[in-house]
């Protein structure tokens, strides 16, 4: 099948601007041109396509879809893969909200108390399914599979209270590193209390604490790109600088 810019808008939902946009960024290009002058699509842009808007919809910007599926290593067959198990954690998700949503509208519509743990249920499964989808690999070799899964259950338990204050010391430790990152000196004293705010927050999810541990999760933080991205965002260099606060508390404390 051979489609022109307008059949191919119409077959996939996506507007002939946006497929001539494609075009002029290099990111869809048709399979020739008619002597007309007008875009010929075949099949092989019809499959692109289709990886394409299946990329957008999991978020992914322009510009790294273009990166993905211009690579000479791209596979479309593990890039369905992929996308059929990114949907699949994206539909459990939904699947979980609904059943707390439902939840909560029976308990107010027979008066029966639900309890708090259950009311962030779906909030908490979100959570667990975003660290496992980026850092899980990773820390269950370096920490072991019993590790990681009694910590995930620890925040399925945690209370309301709990979880937002978790949540909260997690915003308070990416303030507190930009202005411990401008002391310059990660043996500083605001230094330090980032390195022990981070300690706090991890024995929301350890079962106890151990230098050595959260030392290794310091190197970590550095190794890891998408580690390092998280606190870099905060301000550049900061996730060395987070682990460098972290050697010297877990060397005096």
């Amino acid at each position: 099948m051979e489609y022109s810019v307008k059949e191919l808008a119409e077959l996939s939902g996506v507007s002939s601007r946006t497929l001539r946009y494609y075009d002029e960024i290099c990111l869809l290009k048709p399979a020739r041109w008619s002597e007309a002058g007008y875009r010929v699509y075949e099949e092989k842009q019809v499959d692109l396509l289709q990886q394409i808007l299946f990329y957008r919809e999991l978020g992914i910007e322009l510009k790294e879809i273009k990166r993905i599926v211009c690579n000479p290593s791209y596979d479309q067959l593990e890039a369905l893969k992929g996308h059929y198990r990114e949907l699949e954690q994206k539909r459990n998700h939904l699947d979980q909200l609904l059943s707390t949503v439902r939840q909560t509208i029976s308990s107010r519509e027979r008066g029966i108390r639900m309890s708090d743990s259950d009311k962030f249920a779906g909030f908490k499964e979100q959570l667990i399914e975003e660290n496992e989808k980026n850092y899980g690999k990773e820390a269950r070799e370096k920490y072991g599979e019993d590790t990681i899964d009694e910590s995930n259950d620890r925040l399925r338990d945690m209370s309301e209270e709990k979880f937002e204050k978790m949540k909260a010391l997690e915003a308070d430790i990416l303030q507190l590193l930009k202005e411990a990152y401008a002391t310059g000196n990660p043996a500083s004293k605001k230094a330090q209390e980032l390195a022990d705010k981070h300690r706090q927050w991890l024995l929301y999810s350890w079962k106890s604490y151990s230098k050595e541990a959260h030392a290794g999760l310091a190197e970590m933080y550095v190794a890891d790109e998408r580690f390092k991205e998280y606190y870099d965002k905060a301000v550049q260099g900061g996730a060395q600088f987070l682990k460098e606060a972290i050697v010297n508390y877990v060397a005096t404390e």
